[in-house]
């Protein structure tokens, strides 16, 4: 058993690796020769009916496989170590292998029915995966997950139904010379809703930091490349009906900024190590939409790629150091751990590092040149204070988890058995931590033909640093001496409260969809069903038909002779009558 085990996760780790470096080379020769390829596939055709399936292979499309089949290939890797306990490891393999099939669908098609199958493919399996362990937290955040995400297909479907002005659902034919049509409109606003709910912005976020109750290799695949990224990627592939309305554009700004600053504060407040990771994966979810909105569709997939590959890295240490920590997740637990871990610590601090954007690392290209497009693009100043301070904010929080992790002593057991022996998960870690320096530098070769090379005043220039600096600072600063004289102020706490529950949107999305209209609904068919409509219907007829004609039939019973007598009488009157007349 043991063996069958192993042997399904080597198998889907060769193929997903290699097929990730055939997708890759492929990406550069695509990027390198300029194609572009539309294949049409005839499933079935009967009479003058056909059924085609659709593929849109061109870089973008590619480099995106390449990368989400890299980094499921480490997953399954590293899940054949980290899920080693579990008895139904194929199952949980087929399910994540399912899940990265639904992101091929919907990464190749240029079709909105193709995508539809994509799309509820990744939120029925994201389902099963959350609910994975069984229990009811697991539930919960799984009907939440799922019933988040139908808003979304909801949308796409309605988008699907005005597709139907058009003389087929690829849209690619129609995104340039009818974006000014008052249907592409329609689409292109459920788009931007379906995309909202599946990237978990404003305000369908709650559900982001709940499906972390699946376990960590899920949560490293869902938060990196697969499951959130879709709706940016989608997106990304709509951008030039995005940018044709003005309106929807500033609004999505708007959205993605106020996602941005709320994840980044809420994260400052958190103790639960996977919920800040899944919170900063909101963040920087925020950061895409917004640098999208105004009109920069490749900084956002350039980001897109940065990060899938430092958060996947995030989430993997995380896993190590629950899985050391006796399945604790607080981080308050934690403390000097980098002398016992120091392999795992050191490939969370160098992810961490990328995720705030230090230079030279992934993230740096990426972030570096979104804040440096926003410095010199014409925008107000509000939209201006939520990207530097929601960077400031993602310094601050990835600081704070560096303290907690390195600083103080470790608070869990008196005796442990921290180490770094687990070899397999290491390994995929170290190859993640690989492309988290590299990976950076070398997209920004490939995917820019020619480099960027903005132009600023010197204290513009460095504002960045500073900003990063400042909020780093306030992350050691807040975090040291909170202990002294933050927690007594009671005002400290309520703010704590507000924003560990981010806003107070996951009670919104909970008590005021579920338990207002459940509670409206118990009242009526308590007043109704049970109550009047019972009395006038059902109870009345069954007094009157059944109740009151039984009494009289068995009054007729219990007299029968005389009645029968009777009877019999008022017959030979009635012949007597018919006989007359």
């Amino acid at each position: 058993m043991i063996y069958l085990k192993f042997s399904i996760c080597n198998l889907f780790f060769y193929l997903f690796f290699l097929l990730s470096m055939l997708f890759f080379f492929l990406s550069i020769y695509f990027m390198y020769m300029e194609f572009t390829y539309f294949v049409e596939w005839v499933l079935l055709s009967i009479n003058s009916t056909e059924i085609i399936m659709v593929f849109l292979f061109d870089w973008m499309s590619f480099i995106f496989m390449s990368f989400v089949m890299f980094i499921s290939s480490m997953v399954i890797y590293y899940s054949k170590e980290y899920m080693n306990a579990e008895k139904n490891i194929n199952r949980f393999i087929l399910l994540v292998v399912l899940f990265v099939i639904s992101m091929m669908f919907l990464i190749i098609s240029p079709n909105l029915i193709s995508i539809l199958l994509g799309w509820d493919g990744l939120g029925l399996v994201s389902y099963c995966l959350v609910i994975y362990f069984q229990n009811v937290k697991s539930y919960n955040a799984g009907m939440l997950t799922a019933l988040s995400n139908r808003i979304g297909d909801v949308a796409l479907l309605i988008a699907i139904a005005w597709m139907l002005n058009y003389g087929s659902w690829n849209y690619v034919f129609y995104l340039d010379f009818m974006k000014m049509d008052f249907e592409m409109t329609i689409i292109l606003m459920m788009v931007v809703l379906a995309a909202m709910t599946k990237s978990a912005q404003i305000p369908f976020s709650s559900w982001l930091p709940s499906a972390m109750a699946a376990p960590t290799p899920v949560s490293a695949l869902v938060h990196s490349s697969t499951l959130v990224t879709a709706g940016v990627y989608l997106l990304i592939r709509f951008n030039v009906l995005l940018m044709s309305s003005e309106k929807i554009s500033s609004f999505l700004l708007l959205i993605g900024g106020l996602t941005m600053f709320m994840a980044g504060f809420s994260a400052n407040f958190e103790y639960d190590l996977k919920k800040i990771i899944a919170l900063s994966t909101l963040s920087q979810l925020g950061l895409m939409m917004s640098i999208l909105s105004m009109g920069f569709p490749k900084l956002a997939f350039f980001h897109l790629l940065t990060h899938a590959l430092f958060k996947a890295l995030l989430f993997m240490c995380a896993g190590v150091i629950i899985h050391n920590m006796k399945n604790s997740q607080d981080i308050r637990d934690m403390g000097l751990l980098l002398s016992s871990m120091p392999l795992s610590i050191s490939c969370l601090n160098l992810a961490n590092l990328a995720l705030c954007g230090m230079p030279f690392l992934a993230g740096f290209y990426s972030k570096d040149l979104i804040l440096e497009i926003v410095l010199i693009s014409n925008m107000n100043f509000f939209s201006f204070f939520l990207y530097f301070v929601s960077t400031g904010l993602t310094v601050c929080y990835s600081f704070r988890l560096v303290y907690y992790s390195i600083m103080g002593d470790f608070n869990l057991f008196s005796m442990n058995s921290l180490n770094d022996e687990g070899f397999i998960m290491m390994k995929s870690m170290l190859s993640l931590m690989f492309f988290a320096v590299l990976g950076g530098s070398m997209l920004n070769w490939l995917i820019f033909s020619s480099f960027y090379c903005i132009c600023l005043p010197f204290y513009l220039k460095n504002l960045i640093l500073f900003t990063c600096l400042i909020g780093g600072f306030f992350g050691l600063f807040l975090n040291y001496y909170s202990f002294f004289f933050l927690n007594k102020s009671l005002n400290f706490m309520m703010l704590s409260n507000f924003s560990s529950f981010m806003w107070f949107m996951p009670i919104l999305s909970t008590i005021s969809i579920i338990f207002y209209p459940l509670s409206y609904g118990k009242n009526m068919i308590k007043i109704f069903d049970l109550g009047w409509l019972e009395f006038f219907g059902s109870q009345n007829l069954k007094n009157l038909f059944m109740k009151n004609f039984s009494i009289y039939l068995q009054s007729l019973q219990n007299n029968s002779l005389k009645i029968y007598l009777l009877m019999f009488v008022f017959w030979l009157m009635f012949l007597v009558i018919l006989f007359i007349m």
